[in-house]
Parts: C-alpha cells; sequence; structure tokens
C-alpha cells in the first residue's frame, strides 16, 4: 500500500457525525440560567483566585432582581454561600490559635464546594433551589 492513496477504512471503523447540539433544557449556557451558572464556576474558581468570589457574589446581586422566581432562589442561594463561607472561614482562623481551626478551615471549602456543586446540579436540571437560606446546605 502506498501513502500517497488515501486509505479506505471500512463503514464500521469510520468516526460517527457529532451528535446534534443539545435542547434548551439541557445546555446550561443557551438561556436564562447563563449568569446563574457563571456564578457558579466563578465561585468554583475563586478556590484558586480567591478575589473573584467578590466578582461573582456582585453578579448574583445584581441579576437577582431581574431573574424569574425558580432562578431568584438561585442567586439567594449564592449570595448566602459567599457570606456563608467569609463567616466559617473567619471562625476558622481564629480559632487556628487553639489548633482546631485547621481542620475547620478544611471544612470551609468542603462546604463551599458542595454547595457550589449542589446547586449548579439543581441549575442544569431546570430546578429552583429548595432552601436557599439554609446555613448548611
Amino acid at each position: 500500500m502506498s501513502d500517497d492513496a488515501p486509505s479506505q477504512m471500512p463503514a464500521s471503523a469510520q468516526v460517527p457525525a457529532p451528535p446534534p447540539p443539545p435542547s434548551a433544557p439541557n445546555a446550561p449556557m443557551s438561556d436564562e440560567r447563563q449568569m446563574a451558572f457563571i456564578t457558579y464556576l466563578i465561585y468554583l474558581a475563586a478556590l484558586a483566585f480567591p478575589p473573584l468570589a467578590i466578582a461573582g457574589l456582585v453578579l448574583a446581586y445584581v441579576n437577582r432582581e431581574t431573574a424569574p422566581d425558580w432562578l431568584k432562589s438561585h442567586y439567594s442561594f449564592q449570595i448566602g454561600t459567599f457570606w456563608l463561607t467569609l463567616l466559617y472561614f473567619v471562625v476558622s482562623l481564629v480559632l487556628c490559635v487553639v489548633l482546631i481551626g485547621f481542620p475547620l478551615i478544611v471544612g470551609t471549602y468542603v462546604f463551599y464546594i458542595a454547595r457550589c456543586v449542589l446547586g449548579l446540579n439543581r441549575l442544569v436540571r431546570w430546578e429552583p433551589y429548595p432552601n436557599p437560606g439554609t446555613w448548611i446546605t
């Protein structure tokens, strides 16, 4: 077989065509959920660069007023996540003096990540967050 001739692949070995783009309920970046989705992603990116969390907080405050009711629950949840995480982090830092703060800081990060993942999960499924004002999840 020569390198100049195109090779013939059997039909079963050919790469299938990509699937059509998902419909609106499964495409989180193509509808009214876009800013809430971006805010969750900014919160997660804040794990690497913490000042980004303030940008996420501002986005949540700005978009909460104009959002539909079910989406307002996500923005309220995001705002609560920021303030609760900040509270837990400050308390953990203070408790580092007696050494209990170090595991509490780890727990604060787990809390923060869990809330972001739970919120993203509900957002992608078009569900409002059931209790955005809770202190734990």
